[in-house]
Formats: C-alpha cells, structure tokens, sequence
C-alpha cells in the first residue's frame, strides 16, 4: 500500500515538473527537483534536471555547481555512466529548443555538452549548425573546436551522416568562400554513404560560387572534391571541364570534356559533351584540325536528334541545347546553314521547354497586357533587360548609353542580372543606380521569368542570345509580351523571339529570309557609344624590340577568333610589307597560340622573329591606350571584332576588315561605315590583303584615316549615344503600337 502511494506521488511529481518545463516555467521546476533531490538524494537525474532548469534560467554557474555535486563521490566507471546520462539530458533538451526556434538556448546547451565531451563529434556538429541558424557563424569555428581534425581522425565514431549533410550545406550557404567551408567539405568525403545526397548539395553549390560568386577556381576545387565520390559522374565532368576552361586551364579542360563524352550516354548528353570539347579546343586557340573533326561530329549528332524530335528531355538536357550550335559562326560564313541548324535546335528546345515547364509557360500565355496608347499621359512603357553582361563586360562597356539616355518620362525600365548575386562589380552598380528596379539575380531562370511577368514587363530585351543558355530558357518561357534579341550576339532562332535588332549593314537585305525573328534595322548603326574611357598605355616598341620606323600590325581577339585561312592572309600582309611586324594578342593558351601562328607564318615564309605574342592587359582602360603602339588593326574573319573594332576606331587606329554575309562578319563593316569610312573595308580575301598592304606601305594614307576617326568623334552615329538612344526607344514605341493594333 505505501509503495502504490510513492507510485501515485511520482508519477504526480513528474507530471507537474513536465507541464512547468513546456509552459516555460523553469522556475517552478527548479523548485521540485530540488525538493526531490532532498526526499531522493542518491537519484542523479534529479542533479542533472535541476542543473538544467537552472541553465534554462540563465544561472549557468548554480547549473554546474549542480552537476558536479551529483557527480561527486562516485568512482570512475560511475562518474563516465553519469556524465552519459547528463549529456543525454541535455541533448534531449537542446533538441526540444531547437524544434521550437530557441537556437541560441539550444546552442548554449550545447556548449556544456561540449565541455562535458570535447569531442562529442555530433555535438560539435550540432553547434555549428545552430550558428549558422543563429547567422553568427564566420567560418573559424570549424577549426577554434576541432571539427575538421576529429573528421580526419580515424578515432572519430558514430558521425551521424544525414546531420554532417545538413551542417555542410548550411556553412556553404552562410561561408561558401570562408576556406574552412572547402576543408569541412573535404573532410565530410570520407564519411559519405549516399553519394547522391552529397552531390545534390555540392553541384548547385559549385554552380552558384561560379557563376554568382565568380569564383571559378575554387568552384573548380569543389568540383575536384565531389569526382573524388563520383569519379565516372558526367555532370560534374562537364561541370569541371567548363571550369577548367574559364580559368585557361585549357588541357585539363579538354582532356576533362573527352573523357565526359565518353561517359555520357543519351544523345543529347552527348551533343553537350561535344560542345565543350568544341569550347576547348576554339579557348585555348590553335587546335584547329582536331576542332573541324568536333564541328563535324557535332553537326551529325545534331541531324540524328533533329531527326529524332526527342519531347521528353530533361530541363539540363534542352537549355545545353541552346548553346550547342555558338561555335558554328567561329568556323564558317555560311548564315542559311548555321541559322537552319539553330533554328531546328531552337524549336525542338522550345518544345520541350514547353513540356517540362506547361505550367510556367500557360502562366505567361495567360497574362493580359494593359491595351494602352503611347501618348496615354503618365503612363510608361515597361522595358526589361535581360542579361548576366551588364558589368565589367564587353556588352556591359557598350549598352551604357541607351541606361544614361533613356526618357524617364516615357519609358520604366527593369534590369534582370542574371548571375549576379553574390558578386560586387562597380560598372554594375552604375546599371543599377540607373533603372528604376533591379535584381541581383542567380542563374535560375525560371526565377528570372516569374519577376519578369511580376512586374508587367511590356518589352523584354535579351542582350544574351545564347551565350548564356539560361537566358535562352527564360526567353523561351515567354514572360513579357514582346521579346527583342540585341547587341550580346547573333539572335538565337527561338521561337518567343519577335523582333532582332539590326541596321542598313550588319545584316544584307537577303538575311530575313532566314531569320525567324523580325529584322527591326534602326536607321544608322545598331550600337553607340559616347566613347571609351582609355589608360596610360603600358606598351613600348623599345620594349617589344622593334624600330621606331617600323610598321605595327595588330590583332587582339581571343582564341576563338583565330582562324587559319584569315592568319594566312594577316601573314600575307606582313610578307609584303618591308620592317613590318605583327602583335597578336588574345584570351587563349599562349603556347598554343604561339605554335599556330608560327606554323602559319613559316609555311608563308615569314620568320618567327615577325610575331610579338602580348599579355593580356590589367583593365579595359589600359588595353585601350595600348591600341596606340599599332598602325594597322587586322580584324578577324568569318567572325569580326565588336567591342574590340569600335575601341580601335575610337583611338584613331586604321583598320582592316573582311565582310561577309552572317551578322558576326559584318559587325566592323557597319562600325566603320557609322564613324565615316570606308578605307580598309574589304569584300574578298585578295581585298583583305590589298588593304593591308596598301596601309602598311601608305603612311600618308593611315594618318588621314586616323584624322578622319578623331574628327568623327563629334559627327558619326557610331559616337552618339544620345540620338542612338532616341532611335531606339521609338522602335521599342513602334514595335509596342504594332503589337496593341494586332491585339485590340
């Protein structure tokens, strides 16, 4: 009968102690712990709940008093079975904490745990987690409380993998550039049982560091860390590849990119793969042969997916789609035949972005623009730049004007950067300082089209075109009404695309017939700048060992751009022109670039001794001043300059350049007719070279060209960014007013 009444009086005790701790009243509880403590002196649980109650109230010294009077008195085996049942205790509690939001509590909890068990590793691993919940977390607590060496300890057991996971994408989230956040992850390698898992934390994480952060190199580390689980894995070989090549590591890269094609198995995989062995090969410049057998087999795998109309890709697969065909301008200029190709690529992705992504797409098609007048008083046509180049970038350096001028009145603009949002670059902030909303964005397109549509947008323009494939995925998704391609490349063929901007010579009067886009020619050039800011030159000729007297040629292209049959006509040029020499320079693998251009030269008979092969500048501003050193600026064919030819006419420099049919071809021919000449403008290879000749030998003949450029400063399209402007933003009035007369 008594011990059925000491039952009741327990189970009564532990009810209440229960209801106060949930209520949050510690207080109450502390107070019947302690008079348990006192009718049950030899229950340790009693210490350890009352020591906790007391931390719960803050009392952290009264809590350990507490403990070590419970721990008191006992022998060894006892004090470690008692120190487990505390640190149980505890644990149970830091976890309650943690479900109800209490993080700081919860990890305040756990650093007694720690100072019970220093190397408690899950402890230690719960700690951190709270931290970077709390947002206190910098990155050196991996190392202040030694988590990174127990991991590496082979004494380390019982790591709880699903809590490891959880704690490593929280510090990559909260630290992703803290170098203890790379040695947590390379730690973590060890203890990995689902691969998956892992990979499904680091593969979006090396994504968002590279293309947000810019951090190539380290995202190409991490990348390295994740092959070591997976090492025949295609996606982070793909991923590694690219990596690779956008730090010049150009071998690795292609060395990388073959062996991802070899274990990629569905065709489309397949045409990726090729792609950045294609990438490879045209980057680091010189791989010429090898490059036109990858053109061939890419070309083939293309036929057989076209022929094939494949409808249920996956998102990866269709937006690498997009970009599957860049390469094809670098090699010919054939426009009917590279654009038909694009085009079929074009809208068999088109399609299955339509598929995967039904309900986005019918989202889009649903939205009904306001049927507006362009003189509607106060009301505003909204335009949407869509890019991730609006930044230290050649588009970036170009678009400013038509941002400075706009007509604040008439037109709300947008700015979507796309990649952008972990990095800091000053050219951007300009951008954003002005338009009237910005979004500093990742590469999520989808994310990108649902701020579009969000905010009404009447005109979206992309200045990617398929440099970018996820802006290609955005445009497919149709989030504004009207879409326009301008400035970032040739247009992309999709089928959401309703205008692409050109003018009277960029594009010859036969290109519409196979465009699928609208060709809107402004009146004059397509592109203007008010000029360039420009160095102090850091080239000398003492320097690069060549006579005062001597004749300069330049080309400054990256290696894309260095075609065999066009560097065969370039050193035609130097063969004919006596105390001649030819400065190359551009993004690309100098030893291979070097290897290139002597093999061309000496099969034309002309020594090696000829050749100066330069560095990349420091900035764009001393690049510029060092156009200066040259006489002649030899342009690139079957794809032109852009940036680079309007930067060489605005420093006054005469240039030479082959026109052909496709847009790339033309861009400097419709550069130098809109500054105001038309001297070094050649039709044929034998003009090319005749040009080249003439200005080398016509010293009289380059100073009145260099005369004529100066002066246009004041004169020429190509140098007014304010009427460019204008012309722009009346085609953007014109275009909105076709698409209201369609659609009332």
């Amino acid at each position: 009968m008594v011990s059925s009444n000491l039952s009741a009086v327990a189970s009564d005790w532990q009810q209440k102690t229960h209801q106060f701790v949930l209520k949050g009243n510690y207080v109450q509880a502390a107070k019947l712990y302690e008079q348990a403590i006192e009718y049950e002196p030899t229950v340790k649980s009693h210490y350890w709940q009352l020591g906790l109650m007391l931390l719960l109230q803050g009392q952290e010294a009264e809590a350990q008093t507490t403990w070590l009077l419970g721990l008191a008195e006992g022998e060894s085996e006892e004090i470690d079975r008692w120190s487990e049942e505390l640190i149980k205790v505890l644990q149970t509690e830091a976890d309650r904490q943690r479900d109800l939001g209490d993080y700081g509590v919860a990890w305040a909890i756990r650093q007694h745990i720690r100072e019970i068990n220093p190397t408690d590793i899950n402890n230690l691993l719960h700690s951190i987690g709270l931290s970077t919940m709390l947002e206190t977390y910098t990155g050196e607590e991996l190392a202040d409380i030694g988590v990174i060496d127990l991991l590496h300890s082979e004494q380390v057991e019982g790591v709880d993998f699903e809590l490891l996971m959880q704690v490593l994408k929280n510090v990559l989230d909260r630290a992703p550039l803290y170098p203890s956040s790379f040695d947590l992850t390379d730690a973590c390698i060890s203890y990995v049982k689902d691969p998956q898992h892992f990979l499904g934390i680091l593969i979006p994480f090396v994504y968002k560091i590279c293309y947000s952060a810019k951090q190539v190199e380290l995202a190409a580390r991490f990348t390295e860390l994740a092959l070591r689980v997976s090492p025949q894995d295609p996606e982070l070989l793909g991923t590694l590849s690219s990596f690779y090549q956008d730090i010049s590591e150009h071998s690795k890269g292609i060395e990388t990119a073959k062996l991802c094609y070899s274990v990629m198995e569905a065709l489309a995989d397949k045409i990726y793969a090729n792609f950045l062995i294609m990438r490879g090969l045209m980057g680091s410049g010189g791989h010429w042969d090898e490059f036109c057998w990858a053109l061939e087999t890419q070309k083939l795998l293309l036929a057989s997916l076209i022929k094939e109309q494949p409808t249920s890709l996956s998102q990866s697969a269709t937006v690498r789609l997009f970009i599957s065909v860049f390469f094809f301008p670098y090699f010919q200029d054939l426009p009917q035949e590279n654009i038909q190709i694009r085009r079929q690529v074009a809208q068999l992705a088109q399609l299955n972005v339509e598929n995967y992504a039904k309900e986005k797409v019918e989202k889009c098609r649903q939205r009904r623009s306001p049927l507006l007048k362009i003189d509607t008083p106060g009301k505003r046509l909204k335009i949407g730049y869509l890019s991730h180049c609006l930044r230290s970038h050649s588009v970036g350096w170009l678009a400013r004007w038509v941002f400075e001028y706009r007509d604040r009145d008439r037109f709300e603009v947008n700015a979507y950067l796309l990649g952008s949002e972990m990095s800091r670059d000053n050219l951007e902030d300009w951008y954003i300082s002005k338009v009237d909303r910005a979004y500093k964005l990742g590469i999520n397109s989808h994310e990108a089209a649902e701020k579009i549509y969000e905010d009404e947008i009447d005109i979206l323009v992309d200045l990617d075109s398929i440099t970018l494939s996820n802006s290609c995925e955005t445009m497919a998704l149709k989030p504004a009404p009207l879409q326009v391609t301008w400035l970032g490349w040739d247009a992309s063929s999709l089928p959401t695309i309703d205008y692409y901007l050109a003018d009277p010579y960029v594009l010859p009067e036969s290109a519409q017939d196979y465009y699928t886009e609208k060709i809107w020619r402004l009146p004059q050039t397509y592109i203007a700048v008010d000029g360039f800011e420009v160095g102090t030159p850091t080239l000398r000729r003492d320097h690069l060992d060549i006579d005062s007297d001597a004749v300069i040629y330049l080309s400054a292209q990256r290696g894309y751009k260095y075609h065999p049959n066009t560097a065969r006509l370039q050193i035609q040029i130097i063969k004919e022109v006596p105390n001649s020499y030819f400065l190359i320079k551009g993004l690309a693998d100098q030893e291979s670039i070097k290897k290139f251009f002597v093999e061309v030269a000496e099969s034309e008979g002309v020594g090696a001794d000829r050749l100066r092969f330069l560095a990349l500048a420091g900035s764009e501003a001393e690049h510029r001043a060092n156009l200066g050193i040259a006489d002649v600026v030899l342009d690139t064919y079957p794809y032109n300059g852009a940036t680079t030819t309007m930067e060489t006419l605005w420093m006054g420099v005469p240039l030479v350049t082959r026109v052909g049919e496709q847009f790339a071809a033309r861009n400097s021919y419709t550069m130098m007719m809109n500054a105001g000449i038309s001297e070094g403008i050649a039709w044929t290879d034998e003009e090319y070279v005749e040009w080249g000749v003439r200005l080398g030998k016509d010293a009289a003949l380059r100073q009145q060209i260099s005369w004529t450029l100066r002066q246009s400063r004041q004169t020429a399209p190509l140098w007014n960014g304010k009427q460019f402007t204008r012309e722009m933003e009346k085609a953007y009035e014109q275009m909105w007013q076709i698409y209201l007369d369609k659609n009332h």
